[in-house]
C-alpha cells in the first residue's frame, strides 16, 4: 500500500507547486499593471470637470461625460483606453463629441489598466447611461483591439491608433479607423497591414502631425514619434472625423 501513498503525495506536492505558481504569476502581473501607469495631465482633465456643459459622473467600472441638462442622447459610445493609460487622459479628447455633437461617452476603467484583460461585456457599461439610444465601441490601441472584439455587439466601431486582429470584413458594423501619421507604435503601415480585417467601405482617416499619444492627454510615449499637432487641432480632426462617419452611416437613425 505504500505505493498509492506515495502517488497520493507526489500528487498533493505537485498540486500545490502549481498553484504557487499560477498565484506567483498573478501577483506578478497586478504589480507590472500598477507600474508605469500613464497618468492624465492635469489641465486637460480640469478643463473638462470645470465645463457646465459636461455631466461627469465616475464610478469604480467607468467615466461617464453626458450633454449637460440632456434627459436623453442618440448616440453614445464607449471607449477604452490603451494599455496601462488612465481612463481620464481621453477626457478632454473625447468632450467635444458631447458639447458638439450631443453624444454620451462612457470611458471605461479596465481590469488591471488592460482592456484585452477585461471580459466584462459592453452591456457593463451602457447600463452607465440608459438614457442613450445606439451605441457605438471603440478605443485607443490596445483598447481598439478589445473594441474590435465587441463591434458586432455595436452599431460602429471607431478606432484611435488601433487596428483589429480579428475579421471583420464581412460581418462587423460601419467603422471608422484613425490614424496619426507620426505615431511610431501603431504606426500607418501597420494599421495599413491590418486593413484586410475591416470592411471595404470603413472610413480611413489618416491626421497629419499625430503621434500615438495625441490621441489622449498622458505625456510623452516610449517608441513613439513627436507630435507635431496642438491639442486644439486635434481635437478639431478627430470631433469633425467622428461628426462627418456617424452623419454618412446614419449611426442612432437606424
Amino acid at each position: 500500500m505504500a505505493a498509492p501513498h506515495r502517488l497520493r503525495s507526489w500528487s498533493l506536492r505537485l498540486l500545490v507547486a502549481l498553484l504557487a505558481l499560477v498565484l506567483v504569476a498573478v501577483i506578478g502581473l497586478v504589480t507590472w499593471s500598477r507600474i508605469g501607469v500613464m497618468e492624465a495631465e492635469e489641465n486637460p482633465l480640469h478643463g473638462v470637470l470645470q465645463d457646465p456643459e459636461i455631466d461627469v459622473s465616475e464610478t469604480s467600472s467607468a467615466m461617464v461625460l453626458h450633454p449637460a441638462d440632456a434627459d436623453s442622447t442618440p448616440v453614445g459610445l464607449v471607449f477604452y483606453p490603451g494599455a496601462k493609460v488612465e481612463a481620464e487622459a481621453y477626457a478632454a479628447r473625447l468632450a467635444p463629441l458631447v458639447t458638439e455633437q450631443d453624444m454620451t461617452v462612457v470611458i471605461v476603467r479596465p481590469w488591471l489598466h488592460l482592456a484585452l484583460l477585461d471580459r466584462r461585456g459592453p452591456e457593463t457599461f451602457t447600463d452607465e447611461a440608459p438614457e442613450v439610444g445606439s451605441w457605438m465601441v471603440g478605443g485607443h490601441s490596445l483598447g481598439g483591439v478589445r473594441a474590435c472584439q465587441l463591434a458586432p455587439e455595436a452599431e460602429a466601431l471607431i478606432l484611435f491608433g488601433s487596428y483589429c486582429s480579428n475579421d471583420l470584413s464581412e460581418s462587423g458594423p460601419p467603422v471608422l479607423s484613425l490614424a496619426g501619421s507620426e505615431d511610431g507604435l501603431s504606426t500607418p503601415a501597420k494599421i495599413a497591414d491590418a486593413r484586410g480585417n475591416l470592411p471595404e467601405d470603413a472610413f480611413m482617416v489618416e491626421i497629419d502631425g499625430a503621434s500615438h499619444a495625441s490621441f489622449g492627454d498622458y505625456g510623452s510615449q516610449d517608441g513613439d514619434g513627436t507630435p507635431l499637432i496642438s491639442d486644439a487641432a486635434m481635437d478639431l480632426a478627430v470631433t469633425e472625423s467622428v461628426a462627418e462617419f456617424v452623419g454618412t452611416e446614419g449611426v442612432g437613425s437606424r
